[in-house]
């Protein structure tokens, strides 16, 4: 048979759990209120997400803006410029100018937290679409060749020749050439044949392909002394006489 305790404990043992559940409850949120709030500043980076491949945003990034909050301090003291972030959707963004309101949502606060102020409050960017364009590649030759030794523009070959960008539309536009990266000639007395890389220097114009090209330079000797009886030095035997 049951004891009366077991009776009430067993009649009562939902209850009892339902009511020191609502008291934790109630002395947390009391816990809460009564906690000092304070405010504070903040510099959070902001980071662009949804950015299309059609479209090139030209505007440079803001790298921070400068918020105000105000909420309990432990809320605030878990809070720091490396784990908040100002989140700016471009998914649905088109050529033009395209300005962006800060709302606290961009911002991912916890619920106790309070957005005072943002400074800027509004970010503003211009966009552009993105166009795709082949040009040729020019060899960056740099240095001289030791004395006598030469070479010709017209016989340094690029493989391939040509090469495709993308970038933005008013840059693609004008945008003629890419260039190898440097090529030394400096100490070279034959010809050779290097592997230099492809860049772009127009910022926001980037190579697609190729990466890499191969570089065929002809490298000429120095041309032989004529002698006073317009012989050839080089070919004229050692100590011989006519």
């Amino acid at each position: 048979m049951m004891t009366k305790l077991e009776k009430f404990f067993h009649g009562n043992g939902l209850k009892i759990v339902a009511g020191l559940m609502a008291v934790a409850i109630w002395l947390g949120v009391s816990g809460e209120r009564r906690e000092q709030t304070f405010e504070r500043a903040f510099e959070v980076p902001v980071a662009l997400v949804g950015v299309r491949q059609d479209v090139v945003v030209m505007t440079p990034i803001q790298d921070v803006v400068n918020v105000r909050l105000r909420g309990p301090v432990s809320a605030l003291r878990s809070l720091s410029s490396q784990n908040l972030e100002v989140t700016v959707d471009m998914r649905d963004s088109k050529p033009g100018v395209e300005r962006f309101v800060i709302r606290p949502h961009a911002l991912n606060l916890p619920p106790t937290v309070e957005l005072l102020s943002v400074s800027p409050a509004t970010l503003t960017f211009r966009v552009e679409a993105r166009r795709n364009k082949e040009v040729p590649i020019r060899p960056y030759l740099v240095g001289q060749l030791p004395p006598g030794y030469m070479y010709e523009a017209s016989e340094v070959r690029v493989e391939p020749k040509m090469a495709l960008v993308s970038g933005p539309t008013s840059s693609i536009r004008e945008f003629d050439a890419v260039f190898t990266e440097r090529i030394v000639l400096s100490g070279r007395t034959s010809s050779f044949r290097q592997t230099v890389g492809v860049v772009s220097d127009v910022p926001l114009v980037k190579v697609v392909e190729p990466a890499a090209v191969v570089v065929d330079v002809v490298v000429y000797p120095p041309a032989p002394l004529a002698l006073p009886d317009g012989s050839d030095a080089a070919t004229r035997a050692p100590g011989g006489s006519e």
